[in-house]
Order: C-alpha cells, then structure tokens, then sequence
C-alpha cells in the first residue's frame, strides 16, 4: 500500500506505469441521533419480549420471570463490554478484531456461532410472529363460533416461510436499511407497552394477583427438560449455583439482540461515546420495563393451566386475560398482533443483512471466495451470500415445523456463544491493546503496574459459565450448534488455506496500484475543479460510462470513476475498513472494465473508491470533496429515473450549509438520457407557461400603470399567495388543488405519459 497521491492515471498509452486507485480510507457516513440509535437496535432486542418469557417458563416453572428479570439486569453489563469494544477503534470488522485478540482458530469459532446466532434469529422471530397471528385468527374464529382453529405450528410455519422469501427478495434487490423505519415501529410498539402496562397495572390492582413465586431451590423446575444431560447427576455443593445458571441459561434469549448496539456505533452522530451511552442507558430501560414487567405480569394475570397454552403467544394470552369486555380485548390483541408482526418481522430482515455482513467481511479478509460476493447482474448485491442465507432459515423453519421451543433451544447456543467470545476477546484485548480506548468496564483495580479489569472479567466469567452450562442443559441445541459451527469452521479454514495457495493474482485482469488516502481531494485523485464523476457498481452496467467516454474532451475536464463501497450494519463493533477490504478483486474486475472501455477510446480516467453507508451520501459526499460539476448515474433496475432522482435530491439538502450545485444525468441503457439540476436552480418553463406568464404581466402592467411591473414581480406574488395561504392553516386546501392540477396536466398529455 502507499499513501503517495502521485501516480500514473488510468488512461491509454500508459506504457509501463500501473493505473491507481485512490481509496478514501474514512467512510462517508450518514449519521443518525441516539433516539434513532436506541430504535435500530430496540426493534432487534425488542422482539425477544414475544417468545423469551414463554419459553423460559417452559423449562424453569412459574419462577421464571424472576431469571428474564435478572438477564434484563445483567443486560446492562453486557452492555457496557459492547460500548468498550466499540471505543477501542480496532480496523476490520469482528472477524479481524477477534483474530488480533484470540488468533486465527478461535476467531473463525467465534464467527461461526456468530452465524448460527443470525440463522436462527431470522427463523424463531417469524415463527414466533406466525404464532400470534395464528392465536388471533383462531380467537376470532371462536368469538364468531367457527370450531375449526387453524393448526398453530403448519400455519405459523407457512408464513414464516413467506416472510423469509420476501425478505430474501427484498435483499437481493438490495433495499437500503431505514432508521425512520425503525423509528415509526418503536412510535407505534411504545403505544402498544404503555397500553399493556396500564392495562395489566389496572387489572392486578382490580384482582389483587400475587408475584410469581421467588427463584429458590424448591420453586425451581429442575426436571429432564431443563437439566438435559445433568439430570441425574449429583451436584453436591454445587446445586444451587448450577440451578441459578440453568435459570439464567433458559432465559438468555431475553437479551438476544444486543450486539446491535455495537453494530450502530458507526452511524451516531457526535459525541459518539456519550450518545452511544445514551443509547445505551434507553435501550435498558425499554427493555427492562417491557421484556421484564410483561413476563411477571403473565404470571400474575394469566391463570396456570391456562398459561401453559400460551408460553409461545404469551403476550397475547395476556391481553385476552386481562380485566375488560372481549371485544376490547380482542381488539387489542389485534393491535399486539400487529406490532409483533411489524416488529418479529423486521428482525427477519435485520438477520439476513447482519448474516450478509459478516460472510462479505470474510470474504473480503480472504477466508472466503471473492466469487460469494461477485454482484447481482440486475441489482449490484452479493445475491450468492443471500440465497445462502435464505436457503438455510428456509430449511431450519421447515425442520423445526413451526415449533418456536425447538427454535429458542437452538437460537440460546447462538446468543450466549456470541456473548462470551465478544467477552473473553475483549478482556484479552485489555491486555494487548492496553491504551486504544476511551471506555472502560467499571471496576478496575492497579497492583503495581497492573490493571485488574475485575468487572469485565465478573462479567465474561458468568457469560462463560452460563455457556457451559447451556452445553449440558440444552442437548439438541448443543449437537445441533457444534455440528453447525465446526462445519463453518472447516469450511472458513479448508477456504482460506486454498485462497492463500492460489495467491490473489488474476491475469485475466489489470494490476493497480492502490493508494490510500483519508479522504479524497482534487489533488490526491488527480483532477480539476468541475470534474465528472461517474458512479459504477456492477461490470454488467457501464453503459452509462461509455457514454459519457464517448463525448467528452479529457483537455477539458477530467472523469473520475467512483465506486461506492455500501457498508451495511454487519459486524459488531466495526471501524474503517483496510485499503485491501475496500479494494479487492470484484473491485479489480469493474476497474478493469472501465479501464478498457476508455483505452478502447483512447481517453484518460481516474479511478476512486469511497465507503459509506449511503449509495447517495457516498456520491455527493465523492463529489462535493472533488469539487465536481457534473454527476453520470444509471438507471436502477429498483427504481425509476423519476426516484432515483428525487432520492438523490433529498441527499443532497442534507449536504449541510455549503451545498454545491451538480449537474445530474440519468442515461438509461437505450440511449436516453434525463437531465436535472441539484440544487436551486431556475424552473424550465414551457413554451404555454411563459405565454401564460406573459399574458398575466401585460394585464396587470396596464391596470398598476405607471407602476413599473416585471414578469418576475407575477412570479413572486404569486409565490408569496401560496407561502400566505400555507401560514394561515390552509396547507391541505393548497395541497388538494395541487393534486387536481397535476392529474389535469396528466390528463392533457394523454395516456402513458408521466
């Protein structure tokens, strides 16, 4: 790698000078705020209110809110080893951050039950969302005597398999993640928790219900179920330590989902660490009131016998018992219904992206294939890694046959295993990198010039045992998670070795010379001020390139060619990423075709590639720093020119005071083109409108005679009318007759237009 600006451009005739790349190692990001922060990553660990207080009632007996209660608490120290490992500014992505802790063996265990945690959060999540729908529709069918209930686990497992398909559809189009998406779902679930509280407040204080019996000894279910392969073995002194884990085993699915705080840490906006505390602290408290109170009201409200039907619907259960007329209830369980839809389903969607994620990152360190991630003709996505991914929530949905018990043992593997190695990797990495943080767990003490990191060791020791313990107490889940994880082990190594023995060499295409800069510049790239830049994402679409090649005069302007690296939230605790990550041999290939097609034309270009987090923020962000005039896009196979246009619009008025005007074309595949202006700019008016103009000036110039009046002075009055109307309340008025203009308009051009 150099950091030297000055090389040979990409051009013809380049004798025996290597092209460069410039890569901007800082990543162009989109940042969001801590309230936006706290709704990515709630509507990830939200969801295991549905399904975790069940199913650890299910195995420990009616005690078990206390357990879901503690892990809630315990929550919050978890927490704090994510903040610290995301204030330590290691390059890479996990799989490089826990190689550099625990070596190349161990890092490999530990992504692969990081995988196994995102296969099986897709699957228990639309199950679990199956499962309510199916109690809702079958409540209603008995409130409108209709004895023919749906059979709960098929049903539910159809529609987890439809979701799972639309979201492999949505993915491999490559729909971008939304905070305001997030956010309106947590507006809308924080509606549903209050009214579930109140309502359960109310009907407790009207029955006068008891709290669920403590977690001794004797109030604990300590049977075959729960023990798994320690039932029958004597534990001596050890019994109630060991009845305590098992406890806190079966109920760790509450706090599955945490690892999405570190996975936002990149997008909140500054101060990082403070916001990321604040993010922190609301996750907490969101969590703690909702996933705890709701698994100790179960009990409380929900008689026993009754209760046992509905541990994989218990939310739902509680709001058909709680204190009022059915209908209300009914309707209610409607609304839980939907939220748990929006919000079960959503952590299907955040499962697929995360899964894709890390499998790119590995791919990009060279453990796995350049050809998984090769880009989807149509869409630029790695649709391999996808279909994959797809393929195995899909079969894991099917063998499980709806059953979300069977899930939860499976998914627990995955959690704890993810949380202990994200534990002991930082406590390692205390030692290795003692001074790259600006955070740490509480509780530590100095002998001498040692560090004691007590509280994070108390931490990863309890995260440990509960590990072990679950290997016992969770024989499916065991053989099913080891089986998993040393197949994607054997795969990761048998991969790599082959990768490294065949080298990185492709003949077939053009060396480059990558040099590595923080940020571009017109002087580190190369260029002049008022520049074309040419965003490409996919070799199978670079018409819009040659045709931008084709008429433009290199001794008056420059081209540069962009590519955008999208980083998407994947691996926990990730920074800025390595040149070779940014840059590898799917980039190589596309800088290749560019390259020939201007040599083919005998013109020069510049080749840079920039990451973000936006495709749009990533070009104006290219553009602006470059001093650019002109933006070259193609069409999208997922959107119109139309869209595409009015997105990258919306971009652009996020650019921030200094906001440069661009010049934006859209060539599509035919030859077309559609030109815009971003940024004000005056209005192309038709021939009609400027006689109409016109006709409005010379009326009114005789009637204010010998006020002197200007076409512009119609323009203006009439926009202040509009301004006037929209400040005195009338904005819907204004709103309505706009529509009606614009379907007139319509109408006039005829059909098929737009």
């Amino acid at each position: 790698m150099s950091s030297t600006p000055n090389g040979p451009a990409a051009s013809s005739g380049r004798g025996n000078g290597i092209p460069r790349v410039l890569v901007a190692t800082t990543a162009m990001l989109t940042f969001i705020s801590f309230w936006r922060a706290a709704a990515i990553v709630l509507n990830d660990l939200a969801s295991s209110a549905y399904y975790a207080g069940g199913e650890a009632e299910g195995f420990v007996g009616k005690s078990a809110p206390w357990f879901i209660l503690a892990i809630m608490l315990f929550s919050y120290a978890v927490r704090a080893v994510y903040v610290e490992s995301s204030s330590m500014f290691v390059r890479g992505g996990v799989y490089r951050v826990v190689k550099e802790a625990l070596g190349g063996t161990l890092a490999k265990f530990s992504v692969s039950a990081l995988m196994f945690d995102y296969i099986l959060t897709g699957p228990i999540s639309v199950v679990a969302a199956g499962q309510y729908l199916v109690g809702l529709i079958n409540e209603v069918l008995a409130y409108a005597k209709i004895h023919q209930p749906l059979p709960v686990d098929g049903t539910a497992a159809t529609f987890a398999v439809l979701v799972t398909i639309y979201f492999w559809w949505q993915n491999i189009k490559g729909i971008p993640e939304s905070s305001d998406k997030a956010l309106k779902i947590m507006k809308l679930t924080t509606v549903m928790v209050v009214l579930l509280l109140a309502w359960c407040g109310y009907t407790i204080a009207v029955r006068h219900s008891h709290l669920p019996p403590l977690p001794s000894p004797s109030n604990i279910r300590l049977d075959q179920n729960s023990l798994g392969w320690l039932y029958g073995v004597n534990l001596g002194g050890l019994f109630t330590m060991v009845a305590v884990l098992v406890g806190l085993g079966h109920s760790v699915l509450a706090m599955s989902g945490e690892e999405s705080l570190a996975q936002v840490y990149r997008e909140i906006e500054h101060p990082k660490l403070p916001n990321l505390k604040k993010t922190g602290l609301i996750i907490f408290i969101y969590s703690l009131f909702f996933t705890g109170l709701v698994s100790i009201f179960a009990v409380m409200i929900i008689p026993d016998e009754p209760r046992q039907n509905f541990l994989q619907n218990l939310i739902g259960g509680l709001a058909m018992h709680l204190q009022g007329p059915l209908i209300a209830r009914l309707l209610f369980h409607g609304f839980v219904v939907l939220v748990g839809v929006l919000i079960l389903s959503g952590a299907e969607n955040t499962s697929i992206v995360g899964a894709n994620g890390v499998l790119n990152r590995l791919s990009e360190d060279g453990v796995l294939p350049d050809w998984f991630r090769n880009p989807h003709k149509r869409f630029g996505t790695s649709y391999r890694l996808v279909n994959i991914i797809a393929a195995l929530q899909i079969l894991t949905i099917i063998i499980s046959r709806g059953n979300v018990t069977y899930l939860a043992n499976l998914y627990a593997f995955g959690v704890i295993w993810s949380f202990a190695m994200k534990g002991f990797a930082v406590l390692v990495l205390r030692y290795t990198h003692p001074g790259d943080r600006e955070y740490q767990v509480p509780l530590n003490f100095k002998v001498g010039k040692t560090v004691i990191p007590l509280g994070l060791a108390l931490i990863t020791l309890t995260l440990l045992l509960t590990a072990i313990v679950n290997l016992f107490t969770k024989p499916s889940a065991t053989v099913a998670g080891l089986t998993f994880s040393i197949f994607l082990f054997v795969v990761f190594t048998t991969s790599e070795r082959v990768i490294r023995q065949r080298g990185a060499h492709h003949p077939e295409m053009d060396q480059f010379h990558v040099s590595a800069q923080d940020a571009l510049t017109p002087q580190s790239v190369g260029v002049r001020p008022g520049s074309i830049v040419v965003p490409v994402s996919t070799h199978h679409s670079l018409y819009h390139l040659g045709s931008v090649l084709d008429r433009f005069k290199p001794e008056r302007r420059d081209l540069v060619v962009l590519h955008v690296r999208v980083l998407r939230r994947a691996a926990s605790g990730e920074h800025d990423l390595e040149p070779e990550q940014l840059f590898g041999s799917i980039e190589q290939h596309l800088f290749s075709q560019a390259l020939s097609m201007a040599e083919k034309r005998g013109k020069t270009i510049r080749l840079a590639v920039v990451a973000a987090n936006d495709l749009w923020d990533g070009i104006l962000g290219a553009a602006q720093s470059l001093e650019s005039a002109t933006i070259v896009l193609g069409t999208s196979a997922k959107w119109t020119t139309e869209e595409q246009a009015r997105q990258i619009g919306e971009a652009w008025e996020k650019l921030g005071d200094q906001k440069p005007q661009f010049n934006l074309e859209i060539h599509t595949p035919t030859g077309d083109k559609v030109f815009k202006v971003l940024g004000p700019h005056a209005p192309n008016l038709t021939t009609s409108e400027v006689n109409q103009l016109h006709q409005i000036w010379l009326r009114f110039s005789e009637i204010l005679a010998p006020e002197e009046l200007h076409h512009h002075d119609v323009v203006h009055f009439a926009l202040e009318e509009v301004q006037k109307e929209i400040d005195e309340g009338h904005e819907d008025d204004v709103v309505t007759r706009l529509r009606q203009h614009l379907a007139e308009n319509k109408r006039k051009r005829g059909p098929g237009s737009s």
